[in-house]
């Protein structure tokens, strides 16, 4: 399988992307360390887990984390080291996605607060597993990025900008961590449907009157494969470059939204 026996840290469990990257990674084989500050969300991911075939035989542990606080991250790693005694992959999948507003009136505390989590907290949790790579000599680090650091959307400006910076970190990282065999990546998400998704549609269907349907094909309109993809199709990409199928790929921004950015 994809993930056969590899210890994989995920952050950011959740609904939508966040736990079908848990399910995922079971389904392909992975020693499972999850993560996330509320421990309720943790307890359903693993039940989930559970549901899957041959789920009582996989390995998980929770630990509640912010990521935010490097403290916390280091205990995570700790956790998953005295469990495990390896860490092959970390997919960061925590955000913040802020408050959507329009970017020459934007409230920079509220910007700050974005930063702290999707580049700050992303690498406190980096920082943390790197001296366990750097020791086996092997790892590999994915964070997950968004398409609105590619194709601007107004309001999203604040997100843009912290996932933007976190994509020049990415570079760099891959620079520096290469003579280690760390491989570190990006996956450009865009439209995702899932529970997130699903429940800003039922937000603007009820301001505005309109059907849900119709304010899917405003979207799908743009995208040529003709749908949203969904949280679990996107997932995929990232189970890709976490894998040894991408052995000999660091540093790539890999785009995963149906086709909606496509770059030259």
């Amino acid at each position: 399988m994809l993930l056969e026996n590899k210890v994989v840290i995920i952050s950011g469990i959740g609904s939508g992307l966040g736990i079908e990257l848990a399910l995922g990674a079971a389904k392909y084989g992975a020693k499972l360390v999850i993560a996330a500050r509320t421990e309720s969300k943790l307890d359903a991911a693993e039940e989930d887990v559970r549901q899957l075939p041959n789920g009582d035989n996989i390995d998980v542990i929770k630990v509640p984390t912010d990521i935010c606080d490097k403290s916390q991250c280091e205990h995570l790693v700790a956790r998953a080291i005295e469990r495990f005694g390896r860490i092959d992959v970390l997919i960061n999948s925590a955000y913040n996605p802020g408050v959507m507003a329009l970017a020459d009136t934007a409230n920079m505390d509220a910007w700050r607060a974005v930063m702290d989590v999707n580049v700050f907290g992303t690498m406190n949790l980096i920082q943390s597993v790197i001296p366990q790579m750097k020791l086996q000599r092997s790892g590999s680090i994915v964070n997950v990025n968004t398409m609105v650091t590619r194709k601007p959307m107004a309001t999203q400006a604040g997100y843009a900008a912290s996932k933007a910076a976190l994509s020049s970190v990415t570079s760099h990282l891959a620079l520096e961590l290469g003579q280690y065999n760390i491989r570190v990546n990006s996956t450009y998400m865009g439209w995702m449907w899932g529970a997130p998704v699903e429940y800003y549609f039922k937000q603007r269907s009820k301001s505005e009157g309109v059907s849900i349907e119709s304010l899917k094909k405003e979207v799908e309109k743009n995208i040529p494969l003709g749908k949203i993809p969904t949280s679990a199709e996107c997932a995929n990409a990232v189970f890709f470059l976490a894998s040894d199928l991408a052995s000999a790929i660091t540093g790539a921004c890999l785009d995963v939204n149906g086709g909606e950015y496509l770059p030259r």
